[in-house]
């Protein structure tokens, strides 16, 4: 059975390749993903590594929880399935700041 495993802190100049290269130490690499923004492109400094089995993700995080890479100190530890986000602060403000800005418009037409 496949472990994933949270990677945190890494170096925004972290690939893939090196990443895989060092928790290969530990046991198989089955995948190395470092999450991107969107906007800019850029790395966002964390990640997930997925090992071959239990015993290499447990390895993998004896040995580096707390090592320094790339002059960062990484956290390592087992991925959480990720939640179901609400409505609530994911798009709801955009829809509110565009109604406030019309708001906003026609009080300048209305002051004089």
């Amino acid at each position: 059975m496949a472990k994933k495993l949270y990677v945190g802190n890494l170096s925004y100049e972290s690939t893939p390749e090196n990443v895989r290269a060092l928790f290969a130490e530990a046991g198989e690499v089955v995948d190395v993903a470092i999450i991107m923004d969107r906007e800019t492109g850029r790395s966002r400094g964390f990640g997930f590594v997925e090992m071959a089995t239990d015993e290499g993700g447990r390895e993998a995080i004896k040995r580096f929880d707390g090592f320094v890479f790339q002059n960062r100190k990484l956290t390592v530890n087992e991925a959480r399935p990720r939640t179901e986000r609400s409505d609530f602060g994911s798009g709801g403000r955009t829809s509110r700041g565009s109604d406030r800005s019309s708001d906003r418009s026609s009080m300048r037409r209305n002051r004089f």
